[in-house]
């Protein structure tokens, strides 16, 4: 029924239905992260069945909220994999926190600008603190920049841009870049968005621990030069998403020191790792990148979305995108104040550094440095469950919380392996392709995960593999 009450076009609610919907709001969402490693992992939902309930136009009159979030609870929230599940291992798992996604709320909900010092001082300086404290936990030097931005995808595309327009002046014509196979496909993407041809693009095979081979990257640099073209820029992985494999960055450094290149790193998955002595041991020369892409909303447990990107000379990055137009000629007056949308493609920026702040502050980065700790133990109590039992195979080692596997030597098991655990709901991981045959991945990340939750996991999908009786199983 219609609420009369108050006047709809305005765009509000009356004060004590606002309390009423927003208590409701965070009733689920703590029931939620209480309460979400008694369920399923999460759903996967047809299309033809989903598609409908979402395909008519909306409401002319309007709902009540309350019924609005019954539907939610209802239709939505169920039919998506639950990547914050204690028992979520695919991809890479997004384990948020309750207290960041309060600061998510308060942002959205005072409309914080966060493009420049002028619509937004408070929010300008709070993210030029977290990110000049990310720069120092990555060894980075004192005039090093960065920017919250949406994730690695964007994080890898804006460290880039400072590359080009530093090293080629925006020509990049000839300009070669070069990365391994197990790259992210979002650098490929990025170099083709900013003007690269896929001829300029130098895919290296990775060796037998899937890392950029060093020696067979000097070649392919040597080669180009002997041919003309402009090497400018080597992508090393700080934790690839197939693996977990870190480059030897400092290798990389050394040479791209010499051939005087651009080293982008993309440690949208792995940097945050660095954070943990178990971090900082195998990421040495992550400090001497002139460039990194690092996911708070993966390693340092946020919600979706915030990416960062540090540049080692901050110069460069505002070099390479600040624009001066007359209607922002009020933003632009004192030299001391921080603009954000300065150092990145962003004018209208959300407060994406008020939940990365608030949830450190709440928790300390002691408890941080404990989880990411936990993460790389975890898988490697899953590697040592799979070694005890007969039939698997280890493709790839523990290594950053992340080790592939897989059961027997037929490569539609493993995808029927998927598919069993998706049906079972317990938990969940997926696979991947490594030197032509299908692995199943595990990644542990999330801070709630247990070590029951490991080994029962391991001991379901055991027995699946089993009960799928494939001829070369045993």
């Amino acid at each position: 029924m219609e609420d009369t009450s108050f006047d709809r076009s305005r765009i509000s609610l009356p004060l004590e239905e606002m309390r009423r919907f927003g208590y409701r709001v965070v009733d689920l969402l703590a029931d939620h992260f209480a309460h979400m490693g008694r369920g399923p992992v999460g759903a996967k939902a047809e299309p033809g069945r989903i598609l409908s309930l979402f395909d008519g136009d909306p409401s002319e009159k309007g709902r009540d909220p309350q019924e609005i979030l019954a539907q939610l609870e209802r239709e939505v929230f169920p039919n998506n994999l639950h990547v914050d599940h204690p028992r979520f291992f695919a991809f890479v798992p997004g384990p948020n926190n309750f207290v960041s996604a309060m600061a998510d709320t308060l942002a959205a909900g005072f409309n914080i600008f966060n493009g420049s010092w002028f619509g937004g001082s408070a929010a300008a300086a709070l993210e030029l603190g977290v990110v000049r404290w990310l720069c120092r936990v990555c060894g980075l030097p004192a005039e090093a920049g960065a920017l919250f931005v949406s994730g690695g995808s964007m994080a890898n595309l804006t460290a880039l841009v400072p590359a080009r327009h530093a090293f080629l002046n925006d020509r990049v014509g000839g300009a070669t870049v070069y990365f391994s196979d197990q790259t992210h496909s979002s650098v490929e993407r990025a170099l083709r968005v900013i003007g690269f041809a896929p001829e300029q693009l130098r895919k290296l095979e990775s060796d037998r621990e899937f890392k950029l081979p060093v020696e067979a990257l000097r070649a392919a640099i040597t080669e180009d030069r002997a041919r003309g073209l402009r090497p400018f820029c080597v992508v090393g992985n700080a934790g690839t998403t197939n693996t977990g494999a870190v480059d030897p960055l400092a290798a990389l450094a050394d040479l791209a020191a010499a051939e005087k290149l651009w080293l982008h790193v993309d440690g949208a998955f792995g940097a945050a790792a660095v954070l943990s002595e178990r971090g900082r041991a195998i990421l040495p020369g992550l400090e001497r990148a002139d460039s990194l892409s690092l996911d708070p909303h993966k390693w340092l447990f946020q919600p979706f979305e915030c990416g960062c990107v540090l540049v080692r000379d901050a110069a460069l990055l505002k070099s390479a995108f600040q624009i001066k137009p007359d209607y922002l000629r009020d933003v632009h007056r004192v030299v001391e104040e921080f603009n954000p949308c300065d150092y990145g493609v962003q004018l209208t920026r959300s407060f994406r550094a008020l939940k990365v702040w608030l949830s450190l502050e709440t928790f300390g980065v002691a408890a941080f440095r404990e989880a990411i700790t936990r993460g790389f133990e975890l898988a490697e109590l899953a590697e040592g469950e799979l070694r005890a039992r007969s039939g698997w195979e280890i493709l790839a080692p523990a290594q950053m919380a992340t080790v592939c596997f897989r059961f027997g030597q037929d490569d539609e098991l493993q995808t029927r392996l998927v598919d069993a655990m998706l049906r079972d709901g317990y938990a969940l991981l997926t696979s991947t392709t490594l030197r032509g045959a299908t692995s199943l991945r595990l990644c542990t990340i999330n801070p709630r995960t247990t070590e029951d939750d490991i080994i029962e996991t391991i001991k379901r999908l055991d027995r699946l593999a089993r009960d799928a009786k494939a001829p070369d199983s045993l």
